[in-house]
């Protein structure tokens, strides 16, 4: 595997780990079952613990052919990098993929990470625009 192949394999790999330490750690404390919002909140206060740096509820222009027409919302931002989408599905599908694609290309950010509390095993998955 090349160097750039490597890099782009493990784009901001430590600072993922880190996030999904604190989904791990949330799900240990709070269960499986609930709805969005309380996993979210949770993950602000475990990072915050952790001294991560994030937004929660950033807003960003969604654009079209130069006209502001929406924005999106993404539940949070770390690190300046890395968007995450907290959700409570029964599995993450290719539905999730493509949405969070699109919120890559809306941030202008590189690396999103879908988190899904739904079972009592945390289910996770790192995407690359």
């Amino acid at each position: 595997m090349d160097t750039n192949a490597h890099e782009e394999k493990w784009l901001h790999g430590d600072l993922v780990y880190q996030i999904v330490g604190c989904a791990l750690e949330v799900s240990r404390e709070l269960g499986h079952g609930l709805h969005e919002k309380p996993y979210e909140n949770a993950m602000v206060v475990e990072m915050g613990i952790r001294g991560l740096t994030f937004d929660q509820q950033q807003r960003y222009d969604v654009m079209y052919k130069g006209i502001q027409v929406s924005e999106y919302v993404p539940d949070l931002v770390v690190g300046g990098s890395v968007v995450v989408d907290s959700k409570v599905i029964e599995h993450i599908t290719d539905h999730e993929r493509g949405q969070m694609l699109n919120y890559l290309r809306i941030t202008k950010l590189r690396v999103g990470l879908i988190i899904n509390f739904k079972k009592p095993r945390l289910e996770w998955e790192r995407v690359i625009l």
